[in-house]
């Protein structure tokens, strides 16, 4: 994305000056939202949005432990296995991110997020009522075109929950919870769908979404009820406006960059890790998504909340350390997954795959810090939709439609082994997803805007 001329930047402070004169005739009070709060508020406000995060997460990976019954059921090729678990859901999803970013910067928070959970916890439970393969894919699409209310609001309102310097533990909480509904989605989804079938696995899903929506429009507070003069700051903003404000800015272009092609990479692993264990190393879906997925899910939550840490004191100790822990965590990944993926035996992936994970989440975590740490308060759920749109566009689209069109390719040639081949050259997109992040911390320090 270029740069806007100078005149943008120009306009940006005479944006700020007039805002500031309209709203007091002179520079207002500093405010600041986590003050309206004790601390047990905010601790309830982090459970409801951890819980949020549970919910969003199970409702997407649920569909990767579910792929091999919808393939013999429906009798698909992996290429349309890939279309499913990624375009589908990726097409609405770029459709309706903006939308919801503008609405969740200049309208109730709790509202978007409350709506999209009903929406996409409705749509999980339309899944298990499908009879065709492309009735599954309209669900999906509906699933894909409701997700973008979460993740935008839900950062904004921890961003006016907590103070600066705690946001990023917060962060990690909600992140944290994204690896429990990975690891409910994998192991308690896969075990329905061993035992009661494939569609339970997602109208339990959904109706558990449905009941927490309501519970979450009854408990989170909006921060910005209490502010007017925050509100009329923050929508003087165009939406172009605050689009070339953020392209200005490197570290966050780099950030972006560099998590699409993170993405790209574990939305188009994952998709088909599950498969590949199946596959390749003889294991019953239900011991895969008992073993693995107890694995994988425990990495990630660990890693969460080792890099919420981490990327807490070494971040506040040099602002880079957001942009450089994502970048070395990359490349260690890459050599830990390629081996994972060699692997010929289930004791042996395991423990390979559980490193690969961890260092992982532990490290690219704080690549979430340094958006927030230089997109300003006006531009913040904008910021993290438009995040959002690039990865889930190149990794939830491109990804797994990648990962299987790539075994279906190598299929002729090495058979049952095709589907390793294919992910271990999926590995090879996080070498210039270090690069991106890299660059990225080159450029944060001169573009942190609170």
């Amino acid at each position: 994305m270029a740069p806007p001329s100078g005149r943008v930047q120009a306009d940006v402070n005479d944006i700020r000056e007039d805002s500031i004169s309209e709203c007091a005739g002179s520079e207002p009070p500093l405010f600041q939202p986590w003050n309206l709060y004790t601390e047990l508020e905010r601790s309830k406000f982090l459970t409801v949005l951890f819980l949020v995060s549970v919910s969003g997460t199970f409702d997407y990976y649920v569909l990767g432990v579910v792929l091999e019954p919808i393939k013999q059921e429906f009798h698909v090729s992996d290429s349309q296995l890939g279309l499913l678990g990624g375009m589908c859901f990726a097409l609405c999803y770029a459709l309706t991110a903006l939308p919801f970013a503008r609405w969740s910067d200049h309208g109730n928070r709790c509202t978007v997020l409350t709506f999209a959970l009903a929406g996409w916890s409705l749509m999980t439970l339309l899944s298990g009522f499908a009879k065709t393969f492309i009735q599954l894919g309209i669900a999906r699409l509906g699933v894909g075109a409701m997700q973008p209310g979460e993740t935008p609001p839900l950062q904004s309102l921890i961003a006016d929950y907590y103070p600066p310097e705690r946001r990023a533990w917060a962060l990690a909480v909600t992140i944290a919870g994204s690896s429990l509904g990975y690891l409910i989605g994998v192991v308690l989804g896969g075990y329905i769908a061993a035992t009661l079938g494939w569609r339970n696995s997602f109208i339990l899903s959904g109706l558990a979404g449905i009941a927490l929506a309501i519970l979450a429009k009854q408990v989170l507070r909006e921060p910005r009820n209490y502010s007017q003069t925050a509100h009329v700051v923050e929508i003087t903003e165009t939406l172009k406006f605050s689009i070339a404000r953020l392209g200005t800015k490197r570290s966050y272009v780099g950030a972006v960059a560099g998590l699409s092609l993170l993405m790209f990479f574990s939305l188009g692993v994952s998709t088909f890790i599950p498969s590949f264990v199946i596959r390749i190393l003889s294991v019953s879906l239900q011991q895969a998504s008992v073993t693995w997925g107890i694995s994988v899910a425990l990495s990630n939550l660990l890693g969460t909340l080792a890099g919420g840490w981490l990327a807490e004191r070494l971040g506040s100790r040099e602002i880079r350390w957001y942009a450089w822990l994502p970048a070395i965590a990359c490349v260690i990944g890459a050599i830990l997954y390629w081996l994972a993926l060699s692997a010929t035996q289930l004791w042996t992936f395991i423990p390979l795959d559980f490193a690969a994970e961890l260092v992982l989440w532990t490290g690219t975590f704080a690549a979430w810090p340094s958006i927030h740490a230089v997109c300003g308060a006006p531009r913040r759920a904008l910021a993290i939709a438009i995040a959002q749109f690039a990865y889930i566009l190149v990794g939830s689209g491109l990804g797994p439609l990648t990962a299987g069109a790539l075994s279906d390719a190598l299929n002729a040639t090495y058979d049952l082994q095709s589907l390793r081949y294919s992910l271990q050259i999926m590995t090879l997109f996080l070498i210039p997803a270090a690069f991106a992040f890299y660059l990225s911390g080159h450029w944060l320090r001169q573009d942190v805007e609170n």
